[in-house]
């Protein structure tokens, strides 16, 4: 199944969490938190200002993102678990 998001709604599919710290120590599944960043799998075609113009998004598929802990929507689709945030949710673009 395909999924486009509307507006200004983009999908993001959250980064695997990490299993071990720095000093090695194995964490389990229940104790870990969520990570807060993730890889845009789709954007929208951006929101209608006030005239009612459509204004592109400034994120776009593939980019890496880091979102607030409590951002989005918890969806499955095709049993994989994603995000489905506002662009407003996202803080920034991570870059290498």
């Amino acid at each position: 199944m395909k999924f486009r998001p509307l507006h200004d709604r983009i999908v993001v599919k959250r980064a695997d969490n990490e299993t071990k710290t720095k000093g090695g120590i194995i964490i389990p599944d229940t104790a870990g938190e969520k990570p807060q960043q993730g890889e845009v799998v789709a954007v929208g075609p951006g929101a209608r200002d006030e005239t009612g113009k459509v204004v592109p998004l400034d994120v776009k598929k593939g980019d890496r993102v880091l979102f607030g802990k409590w951002s989005g929507t918890e969806v499955k689709i095709d049993g994989e678990d994603l995000l489905i945030m506002k662009e407003s949710d996202i803080m920034g673009v991570l870059e290498k």
